[in-house]
């Protein structure tokens, strides 16, 4: 066991060498990616997108459609 005290950036550089030595470079953005904090403000851009439909609403827009056999609103059957 390794009792010495690495600088945090020393022990980032080795972790990710290691990912993509073992994992390749893809998968290891890919697991890089899931820990990203993201932009904006979904809360704020949901409301641009939907507007004031409530839940049951969208549900039962969902399930006459789905019903009707044509696409929902959101791209799903």
């Amino acid at each position: 066991m390794n009792t010495e005290t690495r600088p945090i950036y020393e022990i980032s550089r080795r972790a990710t060498n290691i990912l993509f030595r073992e994992m390749g470079i893809v998968e290891t953005i890919r697991f890089f990616n899931q820990f990203s904090i993201g932009r904006g403000d979904y809360t704020k851009d949901r409301e641009k997108w939907i507007g004031d439909v409530s839940l049951d609403d969208a549900l039962k827009s969902r399930s006459k459609k789905g019903a009707q056999g044509k696409e929902s609103h959101w791209g799903r059957p």
